[in-house]
């Protein structure tokens, strides 16, 4: 098993219910970290038994740019979703930041992850 880790994915979407938050884009930081079986791509150091972490982050980065959510959580689940569409992916985890969401806080963040067998988990 191997680990991937996507870190500090910075975008700008539309986050947030109050009227400033509609009408103007806000910073958000992703963090993915997602685990499969990489025996075949380590062994044979081809990339057509590997996880595709590039493609993945593609994906991740037009839905959220192109998204309009009203909560942290449901950012976070939508990402995590995206990422186990692969299904060599056995386990992931989605974190989201929104930076200045507090006054006298660096973030706000909410994380959920998953395991192939299982549901969501906050």
């Amino acid at each position: 098993m191997v680990t991937i880790r996507v870190k500090n994915l910075r975008l700008r979407t539309y986050i947030g219910f109050n009227d400033e938050e509609v009408k103007k884009r806000q910073d958000v930081v992703i963090n993915i970290v997602f685990s499969y079986k990489a025996d075949e791509a380590a062994e044979t150091d081809d990339v057509k038994y590997a996880v595709n972490y590039r493609t993945i982050t593609k994906k991740v980065i037009r839905f959220v740019e192109d998204g309009r959510f009203m909560l942290l959580e449901r950012l976070a689940a939508d990402v995590l979703e995206l990422v186990m569409e692969n299904p060599l992916i056995v386990r992931a985890e989605v974190e989201v930041d929104k930076p200045h969401a507090l006054r006298f806080s660096d973030s706000v963040s909410a994380s959920v992850r998953q395991e192939r067998s299982g549901k969501a988990h906050a």
